[in-house]
């Protein structure tokens, strides 16, 4: 080995050590930033090394060079304009999207590495075939499926399951025809083959998500995460890049834990998320109130007694939260409120809004303390000593549905919400959840209802509480 290979493996271990130690700083809320930047000076280091190798061998030509520069600038200029200019609504849209992108990329790195090895003499066999073609499959799978969510997710596609006769019995011949294409190509060079297998798993992309409702989105874009990590480490396998083995390896791995964490969350098994069909999306349909049950209006005069002259305050984000970018008024509020000497806190649900983390993220914005976050485990037996409980925009995680059998929601862990002394929840209308069913806490007699948007109601709420203790 030279000098040269010696100091770039080097610098690839360095770009490798990056990344583990970024990912390990994301375990936290509050050095989840300082990880990110781990992780990108690491992405940072590997480039450059990558390029200093295609400047040495000199394998590239000027025109190569010229996609190369264009296509990076072109890259980088995108992914800058749409972080920095999205809404946190829109954040989930976008993590698919990078999905999309992270598994279409490797899976075209796949697909060049094929067709110019088959020129070669004696075209690909053995096991350089069984890395293009996972990498072909996995990568195609996420590209499309990746779409889907974000289209549903946008609303573009409905959030509904989209179901149809014979639909399942399509994915599994879909998959049948990919993994029998794959299995052929291990044994012979052919470029219909290859076609066939890029097809059937674009195909089974999309039929793989179109039967997902809207509760489900959270779990299948940290699936499909899990997916895009697990492409690209396919791809540093086909290309021989040991440090894109690590940096896939590092997110399918993290992301596959993430999925089945979210997915015990929801007290569903992966397979019946996939399976299942569960969820109506952003539909809203009105509450079916039975028998004598009342839904108890409440003023912000109202509101900011209980506020004002509570002891301890539990404030419960939702996506109502994220669509009326509300997180700086309510980070106003608690902060008025915890100047008054009163304990706040915030319960922070896993599957709470549409991507993993979507609360924490969103808070984090306002410069919400990250103590001040606490998970489900840890906040519900909170509930009961809580004076108030302020619900903001969350509808199934807070709906005690789930702890009776036979609704679309039975057994999946909620916040204890209904435990509170008093409950004020926020919500513009009486619509339901993803999941499609009425909430139950709505009609709880210590629940009163505030119906505005998220950011107007918690202005008037602060405002109400400043005049009331003015």
């Amino acid at each position: 080995m030279s000098t040269f290979t010696t100091n770039i493996q080097l610098v690839y271990v360095l770009a490798a050590a990056c990344f583990v130690i970024g990912l390990h700083l994301m375990n936290s809320p509050g050095t989840a930033r300082r990880g990110n930047q781990v992780s990108t000076a690491g992405m940072a280091i590997a480039i450059i090394a990558t390029l200093v190798i295609l400047i040495h061998e000199g394998s590239v030509t000027g025109v190569g060079w010229t996609v190369l520069i264009v296509g990076s600038l072109l890259g980088s200029a995108a992914g800058l304009y749409s972080a920095r200019t999205v809404q946190m609504t829109a954040m989930p849209q976008l993590v698919s999207m990078f999905n999309a992108v992270g598994g279409g990329a490797a899976a075209l790195v796949a697909v060049y590495e094929y067709i110019h090895d088959e020129s070669l003499p004696g075209g690909v066999l053995g096991t350089t075939s069984v890395f293009t073609v996972l990498d072909v499959i996995i990568g195609s799978v996420t590209f499309t499926g990746s779409l889907i969510a974000a289209g549903k997710l946008q609303g573009v596609i409905t959030g509904s399951p989209i179901v149809f006769k014979g639909g399942r019995a399509l994915n599994v011949a879909l998959a049948v025809i990919a993994l029998g294409t794959g299995a052929y190509m291990f044994t012979t060079a052919s470029l219909p083959a290859l076609l066939i297998l890029v097809l059937a798993s674009l195909a089974f992309g999309v039929m793989m998500v179109l039967p997902i409702g809207g509760a489900d989105m959270p779990v299948v874009i940290s699936l499909l995460n899990a997916f895009t990590g697990t492409a690209v480490a396919m791809a540093g396998f086909v290309v021989g890049n040991w440090a894109l083995i690590i940096a896939g390896a590092l997110v399918g791995a993290s992301g596959g834990i993430l999925t089945k964490l979210m997915a015990d969350a929801m007290n569903r098994s992966l397979a019946n998320i996939i399976i299942g069909g569960f969820g109506t999306g952003d539909t809203a349909v009105a509450a079916a109130v039975s028998g004598d049950a009342q839904v108890r209006s409440i003023a912000a005069d109202d509101a900011a007694i209980q506020l004002a002259y509570a002891s301890k305050v539990i404030i419960v984000p939702g996506y109502g939260l994220a669509a009326a970018q509300a997180q700086h008024a309510v980070a106003e509020l608690a902060t008025l409120l915890e100047s008054r000497g009163i304990e706040v806190s915030y319960a922070i649900h896993p599957v709470a809004g549409r991507m993993p983390g979507h609360m924490n993220v969103l808070l984090a914005e306002a410069n919400v303390p990250y103590p001040l976050l606490r998970e489900m485990d840890e906040i519900n037996p909170e509930f009961a000593r809580a004076d108030v409980a302020l619900v903001i925009g969350a509808n199934d995680v807070t709906n005690p549905a789930a702890r009776r059998a036979g609704t679309a929601i039975s057994g999946m862990p909620i916040l204890d919400v209904d435990q509170a002394k008093s409950i004020i929840v926020i919500k513009r209308s009486m619509g339901s959840g993803y999941a499609g069913i009425d909430n139950e806490l709505y009609v709880n007699p210590k629940t009163s209802m505030y119906f505005a948007d998220a950011k107007k109601a918690l202005g008037e709420m602060t405002a109400a509480v400043k005049t009331l203790v003015a």
